[in-house]
């Protein structure tokens, strides 16, 4: 897959936890970064047992849209590929939730990142229109610090004191 991704990403209601009642799929995700640099990534990512090769460009200014590159490798290519990644691991697991036409992710970080719980929509258009979830909350598109290659090097554990006690 390849091609611009528009995205917006949202901070989730974290109270009775209502996005997993709701949820049709869930999967834990193990990911790394072999370049973390502002303006182009390069994630590999292993998710239900899967390899992936995920090369990502600059964000435009608004945080919405950018160039994504995604392979699909063996797990084996995955495994040894993360030994090659900048220290840090994101490790979450995704909820999957249908609502209107869209599928929003929905991701609950563990480790240094646990507490976390940040929802993603992907859209055809920057002014697309969608309907959010009872559990989506205030909007973090374009917000550096919610970005997974940034949780890894500044986790949610530094920082969480910033944010309403509802989402920490």
């Amino acid at each position: 897959m390849s091609g611009i991704e528009i995205e917006r990403k949202f901070l989730v209601h974290k109270a009775g936890r209502p996005y997993k009642e709701q949820a049709f799929a869930s999967s834990r995700i193990t990911q790394g970064y072999i370049c973390s640099e502002r303006g182009r990534t390069v994630r590999v990512r292993i998710r239900d047992g899967r390899g992936f090769l995920t090369i990502k460009g600059p964000s435009d200014k608004a945080g919405m849209s950018r160039y994504e590159f995604e392979k699909e490798i063996t797990t084996d290519e995955a495994r040894q590929l993360i030994k090659l990644c900048e220290a840090g691991l994101i490790d979450k697991t995704r909820y999957l939730v249908k609502c209107g036409q869209h599928i929003f992710e929905v991701d609950e970080f563990h480790g240094n990142n646990d507490g976390l719980v940040v929802a993603e929509v992907e859209l055809k258009s920057e002014d697309e229109p969608f309907t959010k979830p009872d559990f989506i909350a205030d909007e973090v598109t374009g917000d550096r610090r919610f970005y997974n290659s940034q949780l890894m090097k500044t986790p949610f554990s530094a920082w969480r004191d910033d944010l309403p006690q509802e989402f920490r």
